[in-house]
C-alpha cells in the first residue's frame, strides 16, 4: 500500500516502472491480477511512466501482411496464468473474431492484429500508466547509510515531478542500430522508420531502393517495397550467400522455454556462449522460410520475363553512403573481389537490428552501487534484480538487457508472461522479508534485506 512520508516527501510506491512497452504492460497486468487476489492490505502499489503519447510497439514495421514469429499463446499472460482475462483469446472474443481466427488453423496472427491486442491489453490497465511522461533522473534517498527509497523525477512538458519508489522495473526497450558513421535522414532509414516515412514517397515515382541486411526485417522490407512501388528496383545487400532460414523446429524452440532460463543462468560462461552459437539461428539474422521462397520465386519469375526489379547483391557490404541532390548513393563492396558498385537510390534502408539501451543509464548515482562483471556487463540475479551493494535496499529489476545472464529470451515475447511473474514474486517476497527484518543471501553472495 502506498505511504506518504512526513512533510513534503512524495507518495511512496512499492514499484515504479520506466517504459510501457509489452514487458511492462505484462507487468502491470500481473500486478492488477495479484492485487485483485490478495486484497488491499497486501496489494503492491505501482505506477508506470512512458514518454510516448500512447502505447506503440514497432509501429514502423506493422506491414499489412507481416505475421508474428511467435505463437499467440505466448501472449502477455497465458504462460503465467492461462485463465487470465487479458489473454489473446479473450481479446479475440471481445473483437468478435475468436471462431474466425481458430478456423485459420494458424498459431501466428498478423503483426498488426497482435499490436491491436497489445493496445487492448494496455488500455485495460491504463490507470497504472502516465503517457507523455519521461523519466529524466533517479536519485537515492538515504537513511542511516542505506538507500531505502529511490526518487524518480518525471517530466511532462515543462513540469517535473518527483515520485518515490521502493523498487524500479526498467522496460525501456531497444534502440535502432545503425552502422558506425551512418546517420538516419529522410533518405537513409532504419527499418523502424519504414511505415512512418514511406508515405512521403507517394507521387515521387521512386526508381530504386537499397535494403541492407539479411534478417527477417530486411526480407520483409524488400518484399514490401517491391510490392508497394511496382516501378522501382529493389536491391538487397547482405554479406551472406543468401537469406538463411530460421530454425523454428520443435526441439530448437526449447531454447525459448521458461526452464531454459534456469539452464542458461546456471551454466558456465563457456556453455552460455556455446548455447548462443548453437541456437542464435532461432532468432538472429534469419528469415521465415516461406518468405525466402516467395522472394526467390519472384526473382526467378522476373528473370524469365526479362523484367528484373528484384536484385540480390550477396557476399557484399555497403561501405559508404552519401547524399546529394535529393538522392542517396550506396557503395557496395564485394567481399570476394573487393570490387565496388555504386548504387544511386531514392532511399537506403538499414535492417541492422537493435541494441538494448544502457540498463543503468537513467540511474545516476544509483548506478555506482550496482555491480558489473569483468566485461563491464550488469550483474543480474536470477529474479532479474540487479546485483548491488548491500546498502542499496531498493530493487532495480530489468526487462531486457539480460541476454548475457538469462539467455536469448531477454527481450523477446516468448518468456514475458513468466518473467513478470518472477519479478512480482521477488518484489513481494523481499518486501515481506524486509517487513520482519530478515536478511537473505542473493546471487552475488551479498546479504540483502529487501
Amino acid at each position: 500500500m502506498s505511504q506518504v512520508l512526513p512533510g513534503d516527501a512524495p507518495l511512496i510506491h512499492d514499484l515504479i516502472g520506466i517504459g510501457f512497452g509489452p514487458s511492462n504492460v505484462a507487468m502491470a497486468i500481473a500486478l492488477s491480477e495479484h492485487n485483485a487476489r490478495v486484497g488491499r492490505r497486501e496489494a503492491v502499489t505501482s505506477h508506470f511512466f512512458e514518454r510516448q503519447p500512447r502505447f506503440g510497439w514497432h509501429r514502423g514495421m506493422l506491414i499489412d501482411d507481416a505475421t508474428m514469429q511467435v505463437s499467440f499463446l505466448k501472449d502477455l499472460v497465458t504462460l503465467r496464468n492461462p485463465a487470465s482475462e487479458f489473454s489473446f483469446l479473450c481479446y479475440l472474443q471481445s473483437r468478435g473474431r475468436l471462431v474466425d481466427f481458430l478456423n485459420q488453423k494458424n498459431l501466428f496472427p498478423l503483426r498488426a492484429e497482435f499490436h491491436d491486442y497489445l493496445e487492448w491489453a494496455a488500455a485495460k490497465v491504463d490507470d497504472q500508466v502516465s503517457y507523455g511522461h519521461e523519466v529524466i533522473a533517479v536519485e537515492p534517498v538515504e537513511r542511516d547509510g542505506a538507500v531505502e527509497y529511490l526518487d524518480v523525477t518525471v517530466r511532462s512538458g515543462a513540469e517535473a515531478v518527483v515520485h518515490r519508489a521502493r523498487n524500479l522495473v526498467l522496460g525501456t526497450g531497444l534502440r535502432p542500430r545503425m552502422p558506425e558513421g551512418v546517420e538516419r535522414t529522410d533518405r537513409v532509414w532504419h527499418t523502424s522508420d519504414l511505415l512512418a516515412k514511406v508515405d512521403g514517397l507517394e507521387g515521387s515515382r521512386p526508381s530504386r531502393f537499397v535494403v541492407v541486411g539479411a534478417g527477417q526485417s530486411a526480407a520483409e522490407n524488400v518484399a514490401y517495397l517491391h510490392r508497394r512501388f511496382p516501378g522501382a528496383e529493389v536491391c538487397a545487400v547482405f554479406a551472406r550467400y543468401g537469406y538463411s532460414p530460421s530454425d523454428d523446429s520443435s526441439f530448437a524452440n526449447r531454447i525459448f522455454d521458461p526452464a531454459a532460463v534456469d539452464d542458461y543462468f546456471s551454466a558456465p560462461d563457456a556453455v552460455k556462449r556455446k548455447l548462443m552459437d548453437y541456437h542464435g539461428n532461432t532468432n538472429y539474422s534469419v528469415v521465415d522460410i516461406d518468405l525466402i521462397d516467395e522472394l526467390y520465386r519472384e526473382a526467378y519469375r522476373e528473370k524469365v520475363l526479362g523484367t528484373e526489379r528484384l536484385r540480390f547483391l550477396n557476399v557484399s557490404r555497403v561501405t559508404a553512403v552519401t547524399e546529394a541532390g535529393g538522392r542517396v548513393s550506396a557503395t557496395v563492396t564485394s567481399l570476394v573481389t573487393g570490387g565496388e558498385t555504386r548504387l544511386d537510390a531514392d532511399v537506403v534502408v538499414f535492417a541492422t537490428g537493435y541494441h538494448p539501451a544502457d540498463p543503468l543509464g537513467l540511474l545516476g548515482p544509483v548506478a555506482d552501487r550496482c555491480h558489473r562483471d569483468d566485461l563491464g556487463r550488469v550483474r543480474v540475479e536470477r529474479d532479474y534484480r540487479v546485483a548491488a551493494d548491500p546498502a542499496l535496499r531498493c530493487g532495480v529489476y530489468l526487462q531486457g538487457g539480460t541476454e548475457h545472464t538469462h539467455g536469448i529470451t531477454s527481450s523477446l515475447l516468448s518468456n514475458t508472461a513468466v518473467r513478470v511473474g518472477e519479478i512480482l514474486a521477488s518484489v513481494v517476497d523481499r518486501g515481506r522479508r524486509a517487513a520482519v527484518g530478515t536478511a537473505e543471501p542473493v546471487a552475488d553472495g551479498v546479504a540483502s534485506a529487501r
